[in-house]
């Protein structure tokens, strides 16, 4: 190589000659090293010499192709960041880490980053999801999946997404789904998709209207459409479209749907009609379409009694998520046809044991109806007062949780009694009940609340019971047995005596100056009309959750009396404790009440009418001891073969005087002491017999 054109120091010159001696020619080539005094500040890589200028003689920087300039020709920052550039690859913004010892630094700041990255994780995450359900619901029209698909989610609070995507596919669809896309909505709508998540997903689909119109150019008519069938299928409020107006700008496309939806749809003459039709050719299910086919079913239902092609038809109708208007519009039409209400309220038993009709559903028709009862008062009379003793009913049946209810309000909005009134019939009361205390005429007392006309007004109902307990707890055992009887005799709709017990425990504070006993007074009253079958269970548990502060008089006295109930042979003891027998004859023990059964069945074995002995056992007056009755009865029928009694057990039973509990108690005691029966030796046909009529009546 060459060294006479460069301008190199002896030293350099001397370290390259014992480089190159040292080198294998063979395996290194040819180095260009620029001599110049005025190098670049940074070294250059080494380039072989290529095509003409590699045999070249002179200078090995003369013919170069990079530049000679002084500086540096490689991008600045490895090529990344410089001017006109977009930065490096690996450069974002969220790789930016807060500096804890940032003067700036705030916990809160990290804590607001993370979750609001993890809420548009789920938010992503809930979106996927719900294409897919409606994609699936498109595919196979199963309104169960998918709301069970929803369900599943937990998201509940993102299913306004699911409002808006559902129906923004479907718009882009034929009339079949669309009309499957309006179906679903009112199938889900309140039970499994939240009411203010349909508002906000239609509000939602007015924002985006603008950009729907670039795929579906009819978008502003077809999303009008779905507005006005919301609105018909009572899931959008009509308050929704002057509301939605008030959002928008004169020119946005939101106001021309709403303005569509008004003018073309909903007020156009039998509009509700027109719209439900309109997509007709792909489905043709709505809602009024269900309601009508619910009534006809219910109507059909009421004439044949046929209770397994009721279900089969509700099963048929495939609208589970529908189904507490079943229970609606079963339980107005019991109030309305009072013969009928057994019968219904057997169909409505029937699909919840079936489990047709889940309890959510029963409890959701029951409480639209409580929603609004005072407009049904204005066509059926009492509406209040048969509304609650269906749901008593239905309760002590074990098909209907009264817990998850709305509680009803017994003050009538029209019917408000005056101060002058009130006070007046005070004074009447409490003249009747002391009479009463003197006479023990029933007949009297109930001949009298009659002429004051009490019966039509709840509050006076109300105020007479709490007068006679009141007067009661003042006074010896024998008028607490009267007044416990006369409260039975009277047959007062349980709602007022409901009433007139929450009056009793909000003035026990001032009561108890004067009768200091009044928590184990009025705990007993409570649990001898729960026995008495006066009250139920179910509403000495809603008579407690009015006074929930534990140091009240109320909650004390509530408490006492469910303990009284738990005990052992409570409904005997609670019986016994003023001494049984009410009116004037104190002292009437179990034993008295026993033989007084016996007779009464020996007479009637003897020849006696039926109808004597029924009047003969409701006059004792012991109607949680009919279990007694019906083990008697039981015992002389296996004993004497005498089937006569039977006759009497049906009658009682269907008449209501002995209820179903106490016969199956009455059963029970029989059962449990047919070892134990020494009157006579039951051979094997008799047992069958016995176990014959107890299955005839479970």
């Amino acid at each position: 190589m060459d060294l006479s054109a460069g301008y190199m120091s002896h030293e350099h010159q001397e370290q390259f000659r014992s480089a190159s001696e040292s080198a294998d020619p063979s395996s290194v080539s040819a180095l260009q090293i620029s001599t110049s005094p005025k190098s670049p500040k940074s070294p250059r890589s080494p380039r072989p010499q290529q095509g003409k200028h590699s045999s070249s003689p002179g200078s090995p920087l003369k013919n170069q192709r990079h530049s000679h300039s002084k500086r540096d020709g490689r991008p600045k920052k490895d090529g990344c960041g410089g001017k006109g550039t977009w930065g490096g690859l690996l450069e974002t913004d969220d790789d930016c880490v807060l500096d804890l010892n940032d003067p700036n630094y705030s916990s809160n700041e990290e804590d607001k980053n993370y979750i609001a990255k993890k809420k548009n994780s789920e938010f992503e995450d809930y979106k996927r999801k719900a294409i897919i359900i409606v994609e699936e619901y498109f595919a196979n029209d199963d309104a169960i999946s998918t709301a069970n698909e929803l369900i599943e989610l937990e998201m509940s609070s993102y299913n306004y997404y699911f409002v808006k995507k559902l129906v923004s596919v479907a718009m882009d669809r034929h009339d079949k789904e669309k009309e499957m896309a309006a179906v679903l909505l009112s199938s889900l709508y309140g039970n499994v998709i939240d009411p203010s998540q349909v508002y906000k997903g239609f509000q939602k689909l007015l924002e985006s209207t603008d950009d729907l119109i670039v795929d579906i150019p009819n978008a502003v008519d077809i999303l009008a459409l779905f507005i006005a069938r919301a609105v018909v299928d009572d899931i959008l409020p009509p308050s929704f479209l002057t509301k939605a107006m008030a959002c928008f700008s004169k020119d946005s496309k939101g106001i021309d749907v709403i303005r569509s939806a008004e003018k073309c749809y909903l007020s156009a003459p039998l509009h509700v009609e027109a719209i439900e039709r309109r997509w007709a050719g792909g489905k043709n299910k709505t809602v009024e379409e269900l309601k009508g086919k619910i009534n006809n079913l219910l109507i059909e239902y009421v004439v044949s009694g046929d209770v397994n092609e009721a279900c089969r038809c509700i099963k048929d109708l495939n609208v589970p998520y529908f189904h507490h208007e079943i229970v609606k519009r079963a339980v107005i039409m019991a109030m309305e046809k009072r013969k009928a209400e057994n019968c219904l309220l057997d169909l409505l038993k029937g699909a919840a044991e079936e489990g047709l009709i889940n309890s959510s559903q029963i409890s959701q028709g029951f409480g639209r109806i409580i929603d609004f009862v005072d407009d049904l008062s204005l066509d059926i009379p009492n509406a209040k007062v048969i509304l609650q003793s269906l749901i008593s009913k239905a309760a002590s049946e074990g098909w209907l949780c009264a817990s998850s209810l709305k509680s009803l309000s017994f003050q009538p909005k029209n019917q408000a009694v005056e101060d002058s009134t009130i006070k007046s019939f005070k004074i009447k009361a409490q003249s009747i009940i002391k009479e009463y205390f003197l006479s023990g005429d029933i007949s009297e007392v109930s001949h009298c609340l009659e002429s004051e006309k009490v019966s039509s007004m709840a509050e006076l109902n109300a105020i007479f019971v709490k007068k006679l307990i009141t007067l009661a707890m003042d006074r010896k055992n024998r008028e607490k047995e009267m007044a416990s009887v006369l409260l039975l005799s009277l047959c007062f709709p349980t709602d007022y005596v409901v009433n007139g017990f929450i009056m009793l425990l909000e003035s026990a504070e001032d009561t108890a100056l004067d009768i200091p006993g009044v928590v184990e007074d009025l705990a007993m009253f409570l649990a001898r009309a729960v026995v008495d079958e006066v009250l139920t269970p179910q509403q000495l548990d809603e008579i407690g959750s009015e006074f929930s502060g534990s140091d009240t008089i109320g909650n004390r006295v509530t408490r006492t009396a469910t303990s009284l109930l738990k005990a052992r042979l409570s409904g005997e003891r609670i019986l016994r404790c003023w001494g049984g027998g009410g009116s004037c004859t104190n002292g009437r023990t179990i034993e008295d009440v026993k033989d007084k059964i016996g007779k009464i069945l020996q007479e009637f074995e003897s020849g006696g009418e039926t109808r004597e002995a029924y009047l003969c056992i409701k006059e004792l007056g012991m109607p949680f001891f009919h279990h007694e009755v019906i083990k008697k009865s039981l015992v002389t029928i296996m004993e004497n073969k005498n089937e006569r009694l039977w006759g009497l057990l049906r009658e009682c039973f269907s008449m209501g005087l002995i209820t179903e509990n106490q016969m199956f108690n009455g059963f029970t005691r029989v059962a449990e002491s047919l070892d134990d029966l020494k009157c006579v030796e039951l051979k094997a046909k008799e047992k069958v017999k016995f176990n014959r009529l107890r299955s005839v009546l479970s």
